[in-house]
């Protein structure tokens, strides 16, 4: 079993800054992708940005230049920077991977940006 969990969301002005974190425990084994997403109130899920187990990295278009994910050195943990927020950021936003086939969740982190 795996258990993602989430922190680092909040309420933040336009144009500030969040951090978004996710730590994996559990049977986590090795070589797995770790993504974000995020979904708005009436909105479907969207897909944010991904890190492979060796770094490579993929953004959504409204991510690119903005947002950056990274992963921690024992790289259960993944990281999402968020510069420059958008009202239209406001989401929550999941923790995500694929681990022997199975998916994983995390419970999510509300992200909320005021104008």
């Amino acid at each position: 079993q795996v258990q993602l969990v989430e922190s680092g969301g909040g309420l933040v002005q336009a144009g500030g800054s969040l951090r978004l974190s996710c730590a994996a425990s559990g049977r986590t084994f090795s070589n797995y992708i770790m993504d974000w997403f995020r979904q708005a109130p009436g909105k479907e899920r969207e897909f944010v940005a991904a890190i492979s187990w060796s770094g490579d990295t993929s953004y959504a278009d409204s991510a690119k230049g903005r947002f950056t994910i990274s992963r921690g050195n024992a790289k259960n943990t993944v990281f999402l920077q968020m510069n420059s927020l958008k009202p239209e950021d406001t989401a929550v936003y999941y923790c995500h991977a694929i681990i022997l086939g199975i998916n994983y969740w995390g419970q999510g982190t509300q992200v909320t940006v005021s104008s």
